[in-house]
């Protein structure tokens, strides 16, 4: 079945102090190509993207983006111990020093120490480490999955709109051969009304050389073998439409060659009917290649 290169998945995940969002979407394009945003400080995310992809999204262009939050902004702080150290003995002597000389100093709080220049520092902010990283990863495929599932969903209703406009293809092309008929009679009277203006001018003519001109003419305006290719390839595109691997590339193709038989039909039409009939298939084949372009 018919899977769209033009969808959309997200899912949310935590993990201690972190929490992040997945976002993925996807538009159509010629081959497939990842567009990936994630911190770059959580290691292995782009490999452990393309692994979970492979064989479930084979074109398409996909833009996806990762972002991580911690829900604690403020930084760890670090003890010192050797600065304390350092502190706790100048602070002995200092009362060594005070008694000895008489004077009585205020008891020396911890909080006191604390407060002293290179005692507490900033400690390096936590990363998530390596279970970060695998919790991130770990929501990898049910993302790729949601998004698979999402392609398929619209995959379907593009293959309810190009079944449509196959109909109303195949309606105009028998349209076109049921005015055949008519507009055989309508090129006869036509060749006969000019074959009458020449007998009148009494000009001597060819009985060959007007058999001659007559086939080539209705050689050139026959239009039976662009009205078959058009039902053959109508037949073609409902056959891929079946079809469970990628065809947008075929479909894209055929649609290409719809194009050019109904031009032909319209060059050759002789009368206004076939030329609107040949128009009509022009629109619904543009509106169908449209279509066509988002299917995988």
């Amino acid at each position: 079945m018919l899977k769209s290169m033009t969808a959309y998945a997200t899912r949310a995940g935590s993990h201690g102090a972190f929490s992040w969002t997945w976002e993925v979407r996807g538009v159509n394009g010629k081959g497939l190509d990842l567009r990936l945003r994630a911190p770059d400080w959580i290691e292995g995310i782009e490999p452990a993207f393309k692994a979970a992809l492979k064989g479930q999204v084979g074109r398409g262009t996909l833009q996806v983006s990762l972002r991580v939050t911690r829900s604690d902004g403020a930084e760890a702080l670090k003890l010192d111990e050797a600065a304390v150290a350092q502190v706790m003995s100048a602070l002995a002597r200092i009362e060594d020093m005070a008694q000895t000389a008489g004077h009585a100093l205020a008891p020396t709080k911890a909080a006191d120490v604390l407060t002293m220049r290179g005692v507490l520092e900033g400690g390096t902010p936590d990363d998530g480490g390596p279970e970060l990283a695998a919790a991130v990863k770990a929501d990898i495929p049910h993302l790729i999955a949601d998004f698979v599932a999402m392609r398929a969903q619209e995959g379907a209703a593009l293959s309810a709109i190009l079944t449509d406009h196959l109909a109303v293809i195949s309606g105009l092309v028998a349209s076109a051969q049921a005015h055949l008929p008519d507009r055989e009679a309508a090129q006869k009277a036509q060749f006969e009304a000019g074959l009458k203006r020449l007998m009148a001018d009494q000009r001597e003519i060819d009985p060959d050389r007007l058999a001659q001109e007559l086939a080539q003419i209705m050689i050139k305006s026959d239009v039976m073998e662009e009205i078959d290719r058009l039902r053959a390839h109508v037949t073609a595109a409902s056959d891929l439409l079946q079809k469970r691997e990628p065809v947008g590339r075929k479909l894209d193709f055929l649609a290409q060659e719809f194009n050019r038989e109904a031009n032909t039909l319209c060059s050759k039409s002789g009368t206004k009917e076939l030329t609107s009939i040949g128009v009509d298939l022009k629109v619904r084949i543009d509106q169908m290649r449209e279509q066509i372009q988002n299917v995988e």
